[in-house]
């Protein structure tokens, strides 16, 4: 299959995946199919209370950003220095990572804005890249995520939040 086919039936699967694992918890959840900037999904509880959510899917290995994303870095040449973490309109937006699996079996890891900042000013080293000095790409692996599976309370605490 085409490249942007398989790109395009990953995206509608993980907007359902997450938009079905959140009804099952009692969220109300609706996809915006890539038409909002900054969040793929909207969750909302019976109050109306709602909550911006943004959604990263992969099936391969790891996911794949720009540095610049999430952190300040500046250029001396060809060497980049990391001058700490950029700052972003909302750093609580909430994150759910899917890793889709074959068997479907597939993994959910929630986290922040906040938590990949700190995770990239950590991992990110700047320097100078060998292949190509002006490139800020980055990954973050499933195992690097482990402390995110499956933290669904990140988003459920949220609306048990507004109803006390």
């Amino acid at each position: 299959m085409k490249t942007g086919y398989m790109t395009q039936l990953t995206r509608q699967i993980w907007e359902h995946l997450v938009v079905a694992k959140l009804g099952r918890m009692g969220i109300i959840a609706t996809p915006f199919a890539g038409n909002v900037p900054d969040y793929d999904l909207l969750a909302s509880d019976l109050s109306g209370h709602s909550m911006p959510i943004q959604v990263k899917a992969i099936n391969g290995p790891s996911w794949q950003f720009s540095a610049t994303s999430f952190l300040e870095i500046e250029f001396d040449g060809d060497r980049q220095i990391v001058k700490g973490k950029k700052v972003v309109s909302n750093t609580n937006l909430v994150c759910v990572f899917v890793l889709l699996q074959p068997d479907e079996r597939d993994e959910f890891y929630i986290l922040t804005i906040a938590d990949l900042q700190d995770h990239f000013l950590k991992h990110y080293k700047g320097g100078v890249r060998p292949r190509n000095p002006k490139s800020t790409h980055c990954a973050i692996w499933p195992k690097e995520l482990t402390a995110y599976r499956d933290k669904w309370e990140l988003i459920t605490s949220h609306f048990d939040k507004i109803e006390q």
